[in-house]
């Protein structure tokens, strides 16, 4: 295997450090890579929060958040030792320029030869910040800024998010992070397409029947509550994760793997998408809203007495039929679905084939359905290539189903790193290849904000549907109009 390649040293900067995401996700993936001795010693780590906070305080802090994430396996007394060391707190107000002054201060005593600032804030403080940052002379060309979604709530306000960080900062200096590019099965996509030649030379709408894309949560809205209610399943989730992994699906081969032939090739998918319009947004669109039900033998809470707003009309599904029109997705739907309060947390992309063109044997057209590419992305992953055989013995030809059954948690002999421990680490090191370009969120909002526009002139009805239920029953009619049913892994 490839060694894990050596970084400099850097100054890693959250904005945000005190809120809920650092403390799940970022400080823990850091915590791993000092563990794992990829991050260089020398590195320093400062979190920024509104509150004053003396150091002591703040490094227990950090301690509990750690043992609550990390399994007690993995936490250690030396490792945490080796994070501890290199924690500093400031207590950084955004709008104030004072606050900034005090963090070059900080900064700029030793400075690291990389400098990365991450803005684990609301995207309406992203311009600000930047413009703080750039007034006080802390971007240098080794500075790495990373955006965490949503960026923005439509077009007009990504654009002009957008315009204001990159009047401050260079793209090549500018990471927007979407944590789902991160996970070691939506990576393996490209890999399995284009380093195997049997897979590429079926990958294409003269053998591909459909594609359904599924993101499913079986949480609520755990501490996003007024977030949530104002952006709805339709921003939150398909803006970004479910259109990136359309877009490793659809993608053309690039010419190598560099970031911006990625990023070129998943543009055109993007300008590819056809709008859905008016016309035709009540067939192509579902949208939905848990009410109270069951989970796991547990009852919750309806959608609207959890969010506290008895009239509320956000969506907590969506299902969409999204078609790409280029050479060699012409006509092929691509189907997709998420929502929050499913039966189960899974996500996972069907790629169903065509059936053979002519049954030759007995009672075929009544045997199971044709070849079928099932890769999961998480909890667990797998890929599953669904085959028909003929059942042992005499009597004929019998047909039944099989899977051919790739577990890449299997093979993996030691532990896969988190999402984010992996995007850190590539923003550290320069490499844009997981990161979304201006372009491709642009595009993207371009084509969701279609659909919003078209919910509303159309009057499109919200569908209720009970948690711990696969969702509204019209997101499987949608599907039924084109003789289609959604994918379950029996």
């Amino acid at each position: 295997m490839e060694d894990k390649t050596k970084l400099q040293p850097c100054d890693m900067v959250i904005f945000g450090g005190t809120g809920d995401l650092c403390q799940r996700k970022i400080l823990p993936a850091l915590y791993y890579r000092m563990k794992e001795k990829q991050l260089p010693e020398a590195s320093r780590i400062f979190v920024l929060g509104r509150t004053p906070m003396d150091d002591l305080a703040h490094k227990q802090s950090v301690r509990a958040a750690c043992e609550r994430q990390i399994p007690a396996k993995d936490f250690n007394e030396s490792d945490w030792q080796r994070l501890r060391d290199r924690l500093r707190y400031v207590s950084v107000e955004a709008t104030a320029a004072a606050d900034f002054v005090k963090l070059k201060q900080a900064i700029e005593d030793n400075p690291r030869a990389v400098r990365v600032f991450y803005l684990s804030t609301p995207s309406s403080l992203f311009g600000g910040i930047c413009q703080q940052l750039k007034s006080c002379g802390l971007i240098h060309e080794s500075t790495r800024v990373v955006l965490e979604k949503p960026l923005g709530h439509d077009l007009a306000s990504f654009r002009q998010i957008n315009a204001e960080v990159m009047g401050c900062l260079d793209e090549s200096q500018i990471y927007r992070i979407d944590h789902y590019l991160g996970k070691e099965a939506v990576q393996n996509l490209l890999v399995l397409r284009f380093a195997n030649h049997v897979f590429e030379r079926i990958w294409s709408g003269d053998v591909v029947d459909h594609v359904q894309i599924t993101v499913a949560e079986s949480t609520g809205l755990e501490n996003r509550h007024s977030y949530y209610d104002e952006a709805g399943a339709l921003r939150d989730m398909v803006q970004n994760h479910l259109l990136q992994l359309l877009c490793l699906i659809a993608m053309e081969p690039p010419n190598q793997i560099t970031p911006q032939a990625i990023r070129d090739e998943k543009l055109k998918v993007l300008r590819a998408l056809r709008p859905i319009t008016p016309e035709t947004v009540l067939v192509h669109t579902v949208r939905g809203q848990y009410q109270a039900g069951m989970i796991e033998g547990k009852a919750v809470p309806a959608y609207r007495e959890e969010v506290g707003r008895p009239q509320s009309k956000t969506e907590s599904f969506v299902a969409l039929k999204a078609l790409v029109d280029n050479w060699r997705w012409s006509g092929i739907p691509f189907y997709m679905r998420t929502g929050k309060r499913m039966p189960q947390r899974y996500s996972e992309i069907v790629i169903q084939f065509r059936p053979v063109p002519h049954a030759i044997f007995p009672n075929q057209q009544h045997s199971p359905a044709a070849n079928k590419l099932v890769i999961r992305l998480q909890p667990d992953e797998y890929i599953k290539f669904g085959l028909i055989t003929k059942s042992r013995g005499p009597g004929g030809y019998r047909l039944k189903p099989v899977s051919l059954n790739l577990s890449l948690a299997d093979e993996a002999h030691e532990r896969s790193p988190d999402a984010y421990e992996r995007l850190l680490m590539d923003v550290v090191r320069g490499n844009q290849t997981l990161f979304m370009s201006n372009d491709e969120l642009e595009a993207a909002w371009r084509w969701v904000e279609t659909i919003m526009r078209s919910w509303e002139e159309s009057q499109v009805p919200l569908h209720f549907y009970p948690a711990g239920s696969q969702g509204p029953a019209e997101a499987s009619v949608m599907i039924a109009r084109d003789a289609h049913e959604w994918h379950r892994d029996d």
